[in-house]
């Protein structure tokens, strides 16, 4: 991962501030079998302002950032923050394993 992070002020269950990295964004899609369109559509940013932080070519706006958090973990990502192993995505909820 780049040196890039970007920061976004979360407010749901509990208020937080997370470093949230493009690669995590994208790991988040690829987990939930999400393109960028169906990103955009569910959190009403732009997809070409998706691709943008995706690429890291420019820092979102904290609203941008909130919508695009706030519509992953609407569909069940959690966001793993940067803990000595490295930040990371993973489904917030169990999935049943038949």
């Amino acid at each position: 991962m780049d040196n890039m992070s970007l920061f976004v002020t979360l407010t749901s269950r509990n208020v937080m501030i997370k470093d949230i990295f493009p690669e995590q964004i994208r790991a988040a899609r690829a987990l939930i079998n999400w393109t960028r369109e169906d990103l955009a559509k569910a959190s009403g940013v732009t997809v070409r302002t998706l691709a943008r932080i995706e690429r890291s070519e420019n820092a979102p706006r904290e609203a941008t950032l909130t919508a695009l958090c706030a519509a992953l973990e609407g569909a069940g990502v959690e966001f793993i923050p940067e803990n000595g192993s490295g930040p990371g995505v993973r489904m917030a909820r169990r999935l049943d394993r038949k």
